[in-house]
């Protein structure tokens, strides 16, 4: 068995996200979407301290986005929660308030776990339950039903070890419908963000 270094994982806090109702859109639309979509997601780590030098480059997903931070002092797993998604949120409001045309709204799932590379990226096990749980049936449901500029569903992984701890900016009583995907065998568990069942009430603003 290769236990050489390059052949073992490597943690990584793992941010997906997806757009919603992309392939209604021309393809000119999409291109304009995707530049788009990569300034306000590399503008919503930065505004988290999280710069280019503490996280890979972003993961091209056609219509989304693969983001992989790595484990340093500096960019903390409950920063995502506390800051960089709700930054996204108001970043999609803003733009669509500026380009209406070209506004759109995203599906977000957060995760951490073992990520491995080769010369095509990243892949694993980890990888796949965040792109699950980004395109979950409740999840779409759930930006089908609100206002907000984003869904957002944490794994529960994240739900122990970030969100049930309440840290500064992450309402814990918010995460309340249980998100059940399949990866391979195994059914995984996740937690999707209702804000109405939290203590503000309110979503992340826009």
């Amino acid at each position: 068995m290769d236990t050489s270094a390059h052949a073992l994982p490597l943690h990584r806090a793992i941010v997906a996200v997806d757009i919603e109702g992309s392939t209604t859109r021309t393809n000119p639309a999409r291109a304009q979407l995707r530049t788009v979509l990569f300034d306000l997601l590399d503008e919503a780590f930065l505004a988290g301290g999280i710069s280019r030098k503490h996280r890979d480059a972003f993961v091209d997903r056609g219509d989304g986005a693969l983001c992989l931070v790595r484990p340093v002092d500096q960019a903390p797993k409950p920063v995502l929660l506390a800051t960089v998604v709700p930054t996204l949120g108001t970043l999609l409001g803003k733009h669509a308030e500026s380009r209406p045309e070209l506004a759109f709204r995203l599906r977000v799932a957060v995760h951490a776990g073992e990520v491995h590379y080769d010369s095509r990226g990243p892949y694993g096990e980890d990888v796949d339950i965040a792109c699950r749980f980004v395109d979950a049936p409740e999840v779409r449901r759930r930006l089908r039903s609100t206002t907000a500029p984003l869904a957002l569903v944490v794994s529960q992984e994240l739900h122990r070890s970030v969100v049930r701890h309440g840290y500064p900016g992450i309402d814990h009583d918010a995460f309340t419908q249980v998100v059940t995907v399949k990866v391979g065998t195994q059914r995984v568990r996740g937690w999707l963000y209702t804000p109405e069942a939290g203590q503000g009430g309110e979503g992340i603003s826009a």
